[in-house]
């Protein structure tokens, strides 16, 4: 299953806590009604897919173009589930902002819940965060980053960044299986803005430039610094705020490590932006290595928005869309599925 990006304008405010009660218990009884009939894994293939995930954001009540959309669909999911997780066999952990530096120590906490290591998916989780603040550089800073995970160690990430300058949120899909974390972790990607400088490590072009930089990273400091300082500042990537004598530090620890693989370079604390990109202008400098300068990136619905647009929320729609799914799930959970039936048959009719 590919997932993606999208591109939102930033939307100031918060949800009303009235609003935000309402969110969670929808979400809750969405999210219920997905596991039971695909299984935990089933609701990570969904919230993996941007469009789905935007359409949920609509149901729940935003704008379609809401980029305080992700934050709270996210932490109402969360808070939705709170409390039946280990019946679902699915968590949540992170969120916005501090929130989601706890994300390692909230996976972390399940060690004696899942049937599988909690290393891999605390792996998984950095990773994710640092391909797309490092090696995707595309003038968007992460701020919120959310990570799904099931019993058994299946996960997606729903991350986001913002770019005040030009006033957008991107966000960020992921999902476990066979991924390749350096190399288009994310296709099927969509976005309303295209950026024109984006220095796209991840992409197939930049495969040789990967092995490149690798190489270069093991090189002693004093040799890295020493061709950077003789390099032209004009070239595309290389920013004003890039030093090299302050990058020494850095070099020092990836000589040291001498990562085997741009994976493992690309996972040393201290390697950053700064570094990827000195490293990628000297690989295309010095080597004639090619690389991909195109952004990856490539989109209301029901119960109305937060702020009135394009419509105020229908609160009595609202509360009876939340009845009618918690009625179903009741009835079923007794024998009688006649409701959730009706429920697939409606949404087959209006596919």
């Amino acid at each position: 299953m590919k997932t993606g990006s999208i591109n939102l304008p930033l939307h100031y405010g918060k949800a009303p806590p009235w609003l935000f009660k309402k969110m969670e218990r929808l979400a809750r009884c969405i999210i219920v009604c997905i596991v039971e009939k695909e299984g935990a894994e089933g609701f990570l293939k969904k919230i993996s897919a941007p469009l789905w995930f935007q359409s949920l954001g609509c149901i729940l009540g935003f704008d379609w173009h809401s980029s305080g959309l992700t934050t709270v669909v996210c932490a109402a999911l969360k808070e939705g589930i709170e409390g039946i997780e280990n019946e679902l066999g699915l968590f949540i952990a992170g969120g916005k902002g501090k929130t989601s530096r706890k994300t390692p120590t909230e996976i972390e906490e399940k060690a004696g819940v899942i049937d599988t290591a909690v290393e891999p998916l605390i792996y998984a989780s950095r990773m994710s965060a640092k391909v797309d603040s490092a090696a995707v550089q595309d003038g968007y800073q992460i701020y919120q980053h959310t990570f799904f995970f099931t019993k058994r160690g299946e996960w997606a990430v729903v991350q986001q960044g913002m770019n005040p300058k030009n006033r957008y949120a991107r966000r960020y899909h992921w999902l476990s299986g066979d991924i390749d974390f350096v190399c288009e972790p994310h296709t099927g990607i969509s976005s309303q803005r295209i950026e024109n400088k984006v220095l796209n490590m991840i992409s197939k072009k930049s495969s040789n430039a990967r092995t490149k930089i690798t190489e270069i990273s093991k090189e002693h400091p004093d040799r890295i610094t020493g061709e950077l300082l003789k390099l032209p500042s004009r070239h595309p990537i290389l920013s004003a705020d890039i030093n090299p004598k302050r990058l020494y530090k850095t070099f020092i620890s990836t000589y040291e490590n001498a990562p085997r693989n741009f994976e493992e370079l690309l996972s040393i604390v201290g390697v950053g932006p700064k570094s990827i990109r000195a490293l990628a202008l000297l690989s295309e400098l010095l080597y004639r290595t090619p690389l991909d300068f195109t952004d990856p990136a490539r989109f209301s619905y029901a119960h109305g928005g937060k702020d009135g647009y394009p419509y105020p929320v229908d609160r009595g729609g609202y509360e009876t869309t939340i009845s009618i799914i918690e009625r179903a799930i009741k009835s079923a959970r007794l024998g009688r599925r006649e409701q959730l039936e009706t429920l697939k048959r409606l949404h087959r009719m209006m596919g």
